[in-house]
């Protein structure tokens, strides 16, 4: 079980975080934010990207989209979103719990600048019904992860 490696990895890196399972879903930002009770861009959701040959993880608030352009320049091409089984191969997390916490394969990680706007985001936790709470900075620190600026933030509604 994954959440069980996610346990393991944090035990031995960060003994001090605790395991958030809540019983119901998170496998969506959606449906995290409803089980924690916490705003959707709270939620640190884990994209496994391909960009040409390599896959790397990008770790982005829960409203925040990947924009093309940015990708491009700080990744050197366009991103991709890498398919549900090789997520999984790759990570050892189904879709709806990755993570960047005890992954099957060392793969790149990248935290995006607008997790920066908050104390503490909930990314996953191997499960899909697990979560983590964590400071942004603490958990790029955590998973050895480069700042990039990739994502936008939703339009802000019109006046």
């Amino acid at each position: 079980m994954t959440i069980e490696t996610v346990r393991a990895w944090l035990a031995d890196h960060a003994p001090d975080l605790t395991i958030i399972d809540q019983g119901a879903s998170t496998a969506t930002v959606a449906e995290a934010a409803a089980a924690l009770g916490v705003a959707p861009a709270r939620i640190a959701k884990t994209l496994a990207l391909r960009v040409d040959e390599q896959v790397l993880l990008v770790v982005a608030r829960g409203d925040a989209r990947i924009d093309n352009a940015k990708s491009k320049a700080a990744f050197g091409g366009r991103p991709r979103m890498v398919a549900a089984e090789e997520a999984l191969t790759l990570t050892g997390h189904p879709v709806g719990g990755v993570c960047p916490f005890g992954l099957a394969t060392p793969l790149p990680v990248y935290c995006d600048v607008s997790l920066r706007a908050f104390t503490s985001v909930f990314p996953a936790a191997g499960s899909l019904t697990s979560s983590v709470e964590i400071a942004p900075e603490r958990l790029a620190v955590l998973v050895s992860a480069h700042w990039v600026d990739v994502c936008r933030l939703p339009e802000e509604p019109a006046l």
